[in-house]
């Protein structure tokens, strides 16, 4: 979210900079470098601003992947799905009808709006190594499809990382470190040392996506 965005949202809130810095648990100075743009805003502050918008509304967007246009803002609300809608989405993921039952979580416009976007909650520790890289369990991942005609290419994983939805190992969050094109096998690598390296065939992949951003509490590093 940029400032023109913030700003926007705090004007249609009908909000001072005093109001929604009090709102969101900050000092109103934080508001002032924010609407600015001397200071980026956090995702977690965008994530809850959108959210007050939203509610405002009295006409809820009844397409879970398109955007609602406010003025210049755009919003989209994307479907989720969280650790207890996982089991369901790995026999449903074709399922239009279930998808669209899913919950979302809405997104603003710096993101690309063509295609279609997923958000996952991360499971486990296989991708936390203390760093700055690290999916947290928890954590809330903004994926984009990657059509199954791409897959024929090599796959920009020195970009991105990646959600590969399984058919037998389920969905996994994961780097791919390679992939023979020829053989059609991607190596997949967790960022936890205790977990090792290992193959699998795309063949047996029902979806990939590549991972846009993350979403984290604030009282999670």
């Amino acid at each position: 979210m940029n400032y023109l965005e913030f700003k926007e949202i705090r004007k249609k809130l009908n909000m001072k900079q005093a109001d929604i810095a009090k709102s969101i648990g900050v000092g109103t100075r934080a508001v002032q470098y924010w609407e600015k743009g001397e200071r980026k805003i956090p995702e977690t502050t965008a994530y809850f601003v959108t959210n007050l918008l939203l509610n405002q509304q009295e006409k809820q967007n009844e397409d879970s992947a398109s955007p609602l246009v406010l003025s210049d803002l755009k919003i989209m609300n994307v479907p989720l799905a969280n650790q207890y809608a996982q089991a369901g989405y790995l026999s449903r993921f074709a399922d239009e009808e279930y998808i669209e039952s899913l919950p979302t979580i809405p997104f603003t416009a710096d993101i690309e709006h063509r295609g279609e976007y997923m958000c996952f909650e991360v499971k486990g520790d296989s991708m936390d190594d203390g760093s700055y890289e690290s999916y947290l369990e928890g954590d809330i991942i903004l994926c984009r499809n990657i059509r199954q005609d791409y897959w024929m290419s090599k796959l920009h994983y020195d970009k991105w990382d990646f959600v590969i939805v399984h058919k037998e190992k389920g969905i996994l969050v994961k780097r791919i470190i390679n992939h023979d094109v020829e053989k059609g096998i991607i190596t997949l690598h967790s960022l936890n040392e205790y977990y090792d390296d290992f193959e699998i065939h795309l063949q047996d992949v029902a979806k990939l996506f590549n991972i846009i951003s993350t979403r984290r509490k604030n009282n999670r590093r």
